[in-house]
């Protein structure tokens, strides 16, 4: 009796539950499916004057490729790209599905200019070879918000999002405002540090134009100091920032029209309607004193040695001594604590060369331990010459040395752990990367 009163109790929750479950699920998988699809292609088609679309590639560490989309109802999708000038202002049309790949996907199935991001030609985007940009042509929809269609990459995760555009927004595109490249001038700078000025407000900031990142820096009424890193994308009068820049006063989410002056190197704009500029400084906004000392503390506590793939830019001139030209240069290397010499232990600045598929430190230059200065910097005393220098190294070799013995010094801006920029104390207008 009991077993039967416990089967027809079972019975009866499995009924229920089944009831409940058909009221819930009165579709079909598939039905719900095309259903969905069928609602995000109304969406991408019924937007009057098409989408803006912004990219952000897992390549690009924070950086922002911003687009544009006017999606037709016979899966083909006219676009721009502010990936490059060309891109900005010369339409392509390319085809794009909606697809259940798990959950609903928009893809972009013919070569277009989202590919280019993706593309694993190195010399296509500039990323890596076999990679590209580490971006993605086919994207997992998130869903819809408002005016918004939130977006992930289905093989790299990039994100995306797409966002209703406005009639001007679209009419900017054809009529080829976007070939706006005025902030491309940063890199007419001469000095490391620029300085972002809003009002009463300073700001320090790094600009990548490789990665499409702005880097601020600026120091509360405490004395501390903080850091921002954000992406940017190109305006018809500017850019503008994804996300906005907030240090909890003021908020800066585009730099809008913007020229430039050659005669005085500086880039002029307005923010948030209060006229603002970007000018160059020799020092930092707040010297980090002990980085120097942590800097070359990190090497020897390594046992190991800093490399510079380039050598020193100077006066706006990549590896401006030429030290990578030299035979068989590989990389620069500063080794403290080197070896002894006459009771001396000293550091080593050198150039190690690739030769018969072997490394050799074939010359240098002995220094002895660096002074590290209370204001924050770093100089290093010349000792000697290690080695025979060839005839045809000892013009960029004697500049390279010269220059990094320089009396002013240098400061040291950490970019990360093992990531360091020796910018010179003189005048802000010679750098060294140095990489562990």
């Amino acid at each position: 009796m009991r077993k039967t009163l416990i089967y027809i109790a079972a019975a009866t929750i499995g009924f229920y539950g089944c009831k409940k479950h058909e009221d819930v699920f009165d579709k079909s998988p598939d039905k719900r499916v095309n259903e969905a699809l069928a609602t995000y292609q109304s969406a991408l088609t019924a937007s009057q004057y098409g989408w803006k679309g912004l990219i952000y590639p897992a390549g690009l560490e924070g950086g922002v490729v911003a687009f544009y989309f006017k999606f037709n109802e016979t899966n083909r999708v006219e676009m721009f790209s502010d990936f490059d000038s060309a891109s900005a202002v010369t339409p392509m049309t390319a085809s794009y599905r909606l697809k259940a790949l798990q959950q609903p996907a928009l893809l972009f199935d013919t070569y277009s200019y989202v590919h280019v991001l993706a593309d694993p030609d190195a010399a296509v985007n500039g990323g890596s070879y076999g990679a590209g940009l580490i971006s993605d042509f086919e994207f997992a929809i998130d869903g819809i918000t408002g005016d918004s269609i939130k977006l992930t990459g289905r093989f790299n995760k990039s994100k995306a999002v797409l966002v209703k555009a406005t009639q001007q927004e679209m009419q900017s595109y054809y009529d080829k405002k976007y070939s706006n490249r005025i902030f491309n001038n940063i890199s007419k700078y001469l000095t490391y540090f620029k300085r972002l000025v809003v009002g009463g407000s300073q700001y320090e900031i790094q600009v990548n134009q490789l990665t499409r990142t702005i880097t601020f820096t600026w120091v509360d009424a405490d004395g501390v100091i903080h850091t921002y890193t954000t992406g940017y994308y190109y305006t018809p009068d500017g850019i503008a920032l994804s996300p906005a820049f907030s240090d909890g006063k003021t908020t800066i989410s585009s730099l809008n029209n913007i020229s430039w002056n050659a005669n005085t190197t500086t880039l002029s704009f307005s923010v948030n309607g209060t006229a603002s500029s970007i000018i160059g400084s020799a020092q930092p906004i707040k010297v980090d004193l002990d980085a120097p000392m942590r800097w070359w503390q990190y090497a020897v506590s390594q046992g190991g040695y800093w490399i510079s793939p380039e050598g020193f830019h100077v006066n706006g001139v990549d590896d401006a001594y030429g030290i990578t030209k030299t035979a068989n240069f590989y990389f620069l290397t500063y080794w403290p604590k080197r070896g002894v010499s006459g009771n001396i232990t000293y550091d080593l600045l050198g150039s190690v060369k690739l030769v018969n598929n072997s490394l050799s430190l074939p010359y240098g230059f002995g220094y002895r331990q660096p002074n590290f200065s209370s204001d924050g910097r770093v100089t290093f005393p010349y000792l000697g010459q290690l080695g025979t220098i060839p005839t045809a190294d000892s013009i960029p070799v004697a500049k390279t040395r010269i220059q990094f013995s320089d009396a002013s010094g240098y400061y040291l801006i950490r970019l990360d752990s093992t990531t360091y920029d020796m910018v010179s104390a003189k005048d802000g207008k010679a750098w060294i990367n140095w990489q562990f």
